[in-house]
């Protein structure tokens, strides 16, 4: 007995050792992770010119500092590679995953020269620096002379930026010409004769009440000085650089496989903006089934409302008559408001959790909206701010209401604000999280909002369905034209004739969007494949916990780690179908 009892208290002993080593090792490759990730935030701190404690005016984006960035990053990347999974915390698993995604994005974008392209068919570095004043302070007369100093200092970073721009010249890495059409107008909207006119001195239209009159004088006064002989000069020298260097020598074909190793590139960005391992062919065969079943229901709608007529002669009736369209700025706005407001009201019933901060709807501001989208949504840069939703009003013709419903539930909320919003007011994760933005993640879910309009009531009206039907049709289309455009030859034309011909779009917004698809590649199959990613993990935990299903809870599992890639959501829907059927969802 003694001697059974003696064999019985060495296996013990050795169980709880090597339990102890166990807790140990994970122990350690948790603290060890969470040091790395303070050295890495520490690193990026230290390059923000909005950090104080840098002394930086504005990015350094010379040779040396880019390179010196990329080997520091790449150092990280390997860093975190190396740091095992199965010894981390389920929540430090997603964040290794996110931390090696974003690094990777970096190191990518620096071996592929996106530094040498900074600019898109809809704006550009230009355009993004007037939202310097939303992340600069203004509560003392330092901070409004911190600011001017910005805005002096701005004119090397252009230089720079120029630059870049004369090595993509000579290296075949240019935005394609035909997309390129106007870009300057986007320029000269920042070149203001009269300096109260100008976006840059906003700031100096309203002061803290402890500034005195005489200052703000003085501030007025200095401020107007920069503008004119700081600002106008480098926007002006920067708008001459692009119509008469950058537009007329630019890249004369749109396929992005006709960059250096294009193929190799554009294969890259479909990874990244879907985090999935599907190949070009793949998706536009996806595409492609996607919008034969887009069209059917739309054509049930088309009878439903009685007309007689082909598709096109529906989608011309849909784009040309004024019933379908607001007449002023405001009347547009309020409808989105209204819209917007309504759906807020439908949000308990749909989502366990909401978010603290507000959100407001604002036009998209004129220096961008001729070129710009439809509608997007500008997140809180601090937490003195709400989010917003901007809603473009230039060219009220080309903005059909008939669209309105599903755009305000992609943008506002259950959508971009909802999603975003819920991610930055994360409580314990490493602050990385809360800003981190997958584009197959935020915009599948964007578009699964959309969706969820149906179960909260909205798209009553059948032509408002339709303009749904045509959102989720422009989406699936992407699929077939982005990869048609940048691998399969397709011509600028064949991708305008395919989008128009199945969706309601105006030609206005047909243009623009296949200018940004051309401009941007890859970003475009983001939506549809993230939206059929959330369906399918819905409908599979629908069918496994039939009756146990829960939509709050479903949503709440899906938004409650911040936007992941599509991979880690799997397994995350996963845990919660095994837990929700052994009764213990966490």
């Amino acid at each position: 007995m003694n001697h059974l009892n003696k064999i019985f208290t060495v296996i013990i002993v050795s169980l709880l050792t090597v339990s102890c080593a166990q807790m140990s090792t994970s122990t350690d490759a948790n603290e060890k992770f969470m040091l790395l990730v303070e050295k890495e935030q520490s690193y990026q701190q230290s390059l923000d010119p909005f950090v104080k404690e840098n002394n930086l005016l504005v990015q350094d984006i010379s040779a040396q500092a880019l390179a010196a960035e990329n080997e520091k990053l790449t150092e990280f990347y390997q860093q975190f590679k190396a740091i095992e999974n199965a010894h981390l915390s389920e929540q430090n698993q997603i964040s290794r995953e996110l931390m090696l995604y974003r690094l990777k994005n970096s190191i990518d974008s620096y071996s592929y020269k996106a530094h040498y392209m900074p600019l898109t068919a809809e704006a550009g570095f230009h355009a993004y620096l007037s939202y310097y004043r939303y992340r600069s302070a203004f509560n003392s007369v330092a901070d409004y002379q911190l600011y001017l100093e910005r805005l002096v200092a701005l004119e090397g970073y252009f230089a720079q930026q120029i630059q870049w721009m004369e090595k993509g010249l000579k290296a075949g890495i240019t935005q394609p010409k035909v997309v390129l059409a106007g870009f300057e107008q986007s320029i000269s909207a920042f070149i203001s004769e009269n300096a109260n006119k100008s976006e840059f001195y906003q700031p100096f239209l309203k002061f803290p009440g402890h500034i005195t009159l005489e200052q703000q004088q003085q501030l007025r006064a200095q401020a107007k000085k920069v503008i004119i002989e700081h600002v106008n000069p480098m926007y002006q020298r920067y708008y001459d650089f692009m119509v008469e260097r950058y537009i007329p020598n630019a890249k004369q074909t749109i396929a992005a496989k006709d960059y250096p190793d294009g193929k190799a590139f554009y294969q890259n960005r479909v990874k990244h903006y879907t985090t999935l391992d599907l190949s070009a062919d793949e998706i536009h065969e996806i595409g492609l089934k996607e919008v034969a079943r887009i069209r059917a229901e739309m054509d049930q709608v088309i009878k439903q409302v009685g007309f007689k007529g082909s598709f096109a002669e529906f989608t011309e009736f849909l784009r040309t008559d004024p019933q379908f369209y607001a007449t002023t700025p405001e009347q547009l706005l309020k409808e989105a408001s209204y819209i917007s407001k309504k759906m807020d009201g439908q949000l308990p019933s749909l989502f366990k959790t909401l978010p603290r901060t507000p959100y407001g709807v604002e036009p998209v501001p004129m220096s961008i909206a001729p070129k710009y989208t439809t509608g997007r949504y500008k997140g809180a840069s601090n937490p003195t701010q709400a989010g917003f939703y901007w809603v473009n009003t230039y060219a009220l013709d080309r903005r059909p209401l008939y669209v309105l419903e599903a755009l305000t539930l992609h943008e506002a909320v259950p959508g971009h604000h909802l999603q975003i919003s819920l991610a930055s007011e994360m409580k314990n994760v490493p602050a990385f999280r809360n800003n981190t933005y997958i584009s197959a993640f935020g915009e599948g879910w964007g578009l699964y909002a959309e969706y969820l309009g149906l179960e909260a009531g909205f798209y009553k009206d059948p032509y408002s369905n339709f303009g749904r039907l045509t959102y989720e049709m422009w989406r699936a289309v992407r699929l077939v034209v982005d990869t048609g455009m940048h691998v399969k030859g397709w011509s600028r034309e064949q991708a305008m004739d395919y989008l128009a011909s199945n969706s309601a779009l105006s030609m206005h917004n047909v243009r623009t969007e296949i200018d940004r698809y051309i401009s941007w590649p890859g970003q475009a199959l983001s939506y549809k494949l993230g939206e059929i990613t959330i369906k399918k993990l819905r409908a599979k935990a629908e069918k496994e916990l039939a009756e146990k299903f829960d939509i709050r809870e479903f949503h709440h599992q899906v938004l409650k780690n911040g936007s992941i890639p599509l991979s880690t959501l799997e397994k995350v829907i996963d845990e919660y179908i095994r837990a929700a059927k052994a009764g213990g969802v966490k």
